[in-house]
């Protein structure tokens, strides 16, 4: 039996004052780095600023049919307004839609290629922000002799209509403080989760039913947009790094136009099969591991680096569980203006709030780990103010308003393009025109079932993911199926998985590769969600090859980390990043300031 740690419950109300526990340097770096936390899948890259520029903005670049680069963000990069039609099928001159696109162009004019696609993901990432942020960093790995282009897609950010259900901000914010919380924190919530996505269903159809870009919002039409882009460039083939959902959109491409394709990299793959089928079921198989290795890596790190710290391995998980625990019946009380920036009223950190932040820190692990642990530690003593900061930072990184604010919220209309983070309501609506939406209350009951029993830790908070698909009574009118994939592509393509992946498992890479047999896998020995998870010059040593010179790893490749768990390095240290070469220090900055963080909610 393991041995035992004695801990007494978490207390009820805070103790900030006679509390003993210390932040690490690594966990109170994490702390002010925090992460994007949202009720939507994407891929968001966190900057100090909007970077727009106050003398230009979307509105001012005209549509139109063929791309027109227009300097933008003080001359930085460029972008256009691609007017293509709505319904692809069946275009026409009445049904438009605008795609924003941003071009960073290329450094080096020596050995000039094609540009590179890249997209964030997520049903819901705005490329236009992520080249903002880190299209530099991502520049320097694939090489920067290529152009980086992204878009946000359809729906989505700059382009429009977008997909917006609540109309105003004010309204946005009044749902979400409606969540139900997580489904095992107490009978019946699994009931009220339904019920909450029937409810946002019907908000969303009334919504948008006039736009009618409902029936067109399909990966399906993705793809054929990134045909017209690609076209609107006068290359003949693509050049694509898809992450996250961008991995079901690089599959539909390679499955519609597999002759268009130069080098596709599909990093962080949702299973296809499951995807365009009766949806994800078995996309927490590798998450507990996740959990095991922070385990593991608290007690291996010791008391100096993780606050969690405990005897062994299975001593850390018994702190654990015994905490949620706890939590469940004893949320943590944090008195209203306990200190200065402290909550504006008292604050009662549940069950629920600890497993929703759980859910976005396990994204990357290298990174939040030592800021887990904090705010583990804090709380067990019955300190919620890490739990807090951690929220207000991301708060301020996200342009979060103050509660005093609320009723001051204004909407943007859905014609007009908006620069945001993340459209949370893009995420549903593409999943679901993508895959057969749960059905009756039964149908969702054994889905959470099998999400329970796939994984431990984090099944019941993932319940929210099928919800937000019940009651969807608007079918999309054209749907990608695997019956599309007839054909290997004319280039290989490059998967790319970690070993342990909280929300894309390695499994899914292979599965994925299986439909195209000239593919391979190259896995990187990490956890978390996509390569970017955690920094690995070897995988972007790959990457830059493929994309250079058309080399693929034979299949099943490792490639190591750059940093073991809690060990990364703060940006602080110059001198140790000023010996890393260019590639290792990109890679690094990317890790950094990108989060790939994924969370269901109707």
């Amino acid at each position: 039996m393991a041995e035992k740690v004695p801990q007494g419950k978490a207390q009820p109300l805070l103790q900030q004052r006679t509390s003993k526990l210390r932040p690490t340097l690594a966990a109170l770096w994490l702390l002010v780095t925090a992460f994007m936390w949202i009720r939507s899948q994407h891929l968001v890259v966190l900057g100090d600023d909007d970077g727009k520029s106050p003398s230009w903005s979307w509105e001012d670049v005209k549509p139109s049919r063929t791309l027109q680069w227009n300097n933008c963000y003080d001359a930085s990069l460029e972008c256009a307004r691609l007017d293509v039609p709505m319904d692809w099928k069946d275009p026409s001159d009445n049904e438009r839609v605008t795609l924003g696109v941003v071009k960073l162009a290329a450094k080096s004019k020596k050995n000039s290629l094609p540009p590179v696609f890249i997209n964030p993901g997520g049903l819901g990432g705005l490329g236009v922000y992520l080249v903002q942020k880190a299209g530099a960093e991502l520049q320097t790995i694939v090489g920067d002799n290529q152009d980086i282009i992204s878009w946000d897609p359809r729906g989505v950010g700059v382009s429009t209509p977008r997909m917006e259900c609540w109309g105003t901000a004010q309204k946005r914010e009044l749902w979400n403080m409606q969540d139900a919380g997580v489904i095992d924190e107490r009978t019946g919530l699994l009931y009220d989760t339904y019920s909450r996505g029937l409810a946002y269903a019907g908000a969303c159809e009334a919504a948008l039913n006039n736009t009618n870009i409902l029936k067109h919002i399909s990966t399906a039409y993705h793809a054929r947009d990134m045909l017209e882009i690609l076209d609107g460039t006068g290359f003949p083939k693509l050049r694509y790094w898809g992450l996250s959902y961008g991995t079901a959109l690089g599959g539909a491409f390679a499955g519609l136009f597999p002759d268009r394709v130069e080098r596709l990299v599909s990093d962080g793959n949702v299973d296809y099969n499951e995807w365009f089928g009766q949806g994800l079921r078995n996309y927490l198989t590798d998450t507990d591991t996740i959990f095991d290795a922070f385990d593991s890596a608290c007690h291996k790190a010791g008391k100096d680096k993780c606050a969690f710290w405990a005897p062994s391995a299975n001593a850390v998980q018994e702190r654990r569980a015994s905490l949620l625990a706890s939590l469940k019946k004893w949320p943590v009380l944090i008195p209203a203006s306990s200190r200065d920036n402290g909550p504006e009223m008292p604050e009662r950190v549940t069950y629920s709030k600890v497993q929703r932040l759980t859910q976005a820190l396990v994204y990357a692990p290298a990174r939040s780990f030592g800021t887990l642990a904090l705010v583990y530690a804090a709380l067990e003593a019955g300190n919620g103010l890490p739990y807090h900061d951690v929220q207000r930072a991301v708060r301020d990184k996200t342009g979060g308003r103050k509660s005093e604010l609320l009723c001051s919220l204004t909407g943007t209309p859905t014609t007009i393009p908006q620069e945001t983070a993340a459209e949370p309501d893009a995420f549903s609506a593409i999943m679901c025109s993508d895959s057969r939406a749960l059905g009756s209350l039964d149908e969702f009951e054994e889905y959470a079932r099998v999400l329970q029993a796939s994984s431990r830790w984090m099944g019941a908070t993932h319940a929210d993911f099928g919800a937000a698909c019940v009651g969807r009574t608007i079918k999309p009118k054209w749907r990608f199926t695997m019956d599309d994939i007839k054909a290997d592509t004319d280039y290989p393509i490059l998967y790319i998985g970690n070993m342990a992946d909280n929300v894309t498992p390695l499994g899914s890479a292979y599965n994925n590769s299986a439909h195209f047999p000239s593919s391979a896998v190259l896995v990187q020995k990490s956890y978390g969600h996509c390569s970017l998870a955690a920094p690995s010059t070897c995988t972007a040593r790959y990457i830059r090859a493929y994309f250079q010179d058309g080399t693929l790893p034979t299949s099943g490749t490792e490639c190591e980390q750059d940093y073991e768990l809690f060990d990364m390095l703060a940006p602080g240290d110059v001198q140790v990043l000023g010996q890393r070469d260019e590639l290792s220090r990109a890679v690094y900055e990317l890790a950094r300031k990108v989060e790939v963080v994924m969370h269901y909610a109707p």
